[in-house]
């Protein structure tokens, strides 16, 4: 059996990969605050095996709760891979960091950040006597590799992701039964975060016009076309800890 924990499900990318994943051999966990009604219809018309756990990932002090409950329903008598996919982010708040209330600036860097680092621990505690094929993707941005006006939030968090799976990959390396861990920026994907980026006022973001012409020129990737990459990933052999683009795939 595959098993699959992914979060961010109910919409985007999240959405587009647990839909690739529904088959017979694989036990997806899906992550989300709000129940995506669609992907468990789907799940139940093909025969998948798909929980769906109704959970905000910025109740941070929970997640550990809510692994081990998931973890308890994990045979690992039969697990041939567990790939865990953090893929919930939020980009809010776009606007300069003075602007930025104390609670914006905590549910960004917990949703983004926080959030990947406590299921990456936890993910990696209770796989440790697992012999099976054992991933993590954390989906980043290249956002996280040079600075936007109005993104200080954002830009920051998803360094820090990719630092912190580097950091990850290190601690792995001697381990006789390691987690891969890798970072993936999937680039610039049609989804509602990009509605809400080209809805913000331009004197919080000065690459608004850029982004608006992203859509009108057609240059955006659908959430399949990411998902795809993402799957090819899962075929791949890597070295823990890489930090990896979506332009390695699509030209």
């Amino acid at each position: 059996m595959k098993y699959f924990i992914i979060t961010g499900t109910s919409r985007g990318l999240g959405e587009a990969l647990s839909r690739k994943l529904l088959s017979k051999g694989n036990q997806l966990f899906c992550i989300s605050r709000n129940e995506n009604t669609g992907l468990i219809e789907a799940s139940r018309e093909c025969g998948a095996n798909l929980e769906y756990i109704n959970f905000d990932l910025l109740d941070v002090s929970n997640i550990e709760e809510m692994m081990k409950k998931i973890f308890q329903k994990i045979n690992k008598n039969v697990v041939e891979s567990i790939i865990l996919i953090n893929n919930a982010g939020t980009v809010t708040p776009i606007k300069p960091i003075e602007y930025c209330s104390s609670k914006e600036i905590a549910e960004n860097v917990q949703l983004n950040l926080i959030a990947p680092m406590i299921l990456t621990s936890c993910f990696i505690s209770l796989t440790s006597s697992m012999k099976a094929d054992k991933r993590i993707i954390n989906i980043s941005s290249g956002a996280g590799k040079k600075p936007y006006f109005g993104w200080s939030n954002y830009c920051s968090a998803k360094a820090g992701l990719d630092l912190f799976t580097r950091c990850v990959g290190v601690e792995q390396e001697e381990k006789s039964s390691p987690v891969k861990v890798i970072s993936f920026a999937p680039g610039i994907i049609d989804t509602e975060m990009q509605e809400e980026i080209r809805a913000t006022k331009i004197e919080d973001f000065k690459d608004l016009e850029r982004f608006v012409t992203f859509k009108e020129e057609g240059k955006l990737l659908s959430p399949d076309q990411v998902a795809e990459c993402v799957l090819l990933l899962l075929e791949q052999k890597y070295a823990g800890g890489d930090i990896l683009d979506i332009k390695q795939f699509i030209q």
